[in-house]
C-alpha cells in the first residue's frame, strides 16, 4: 500500500476546532496551525476549549500546591 492510501484513512472523518472561527470544521479547513484538534467526532471538537480551559486551570492549581 502507497503512504499516499495510508494519509487519506488517518484523516478520514477527523473535526477540528478552528481558533480563528471560533466553530467547529470538517478535516479540510482552515490550516492545522489556527485549529485545536483532530477529534473523532463534532461534539469533541466543539468541547476543545472548555476541556483547554479545565486542564489550565488543573495544571494552575498543581503549580500553587508545588509553592
Amino acid at each position: 500500500m502507497s503512504l499516499r492510501g495510508r494519509i487519506g484513512r488517518v484523516t478520514e472523518g477527523q473535526w477540528w476546532f478552528c481558533l480563528t472561527h471560533m466553530r467547529v470544521e470538517p478535516d479540510q479547513g482552515c490550516p492545522n496551525k489556527d485549529r485545536m484538534g483532530p477529534y473523532a467526532t463534532q461534539e469533541e471538537a466543539a468541547g476543545a476549549l472548555q476541556r483547554a480551559a479545565e486542564r489550565n486551570k488543573a495544571w494552575d492549581e498543581a503549580e500553587e500546591d508545588d509553592d
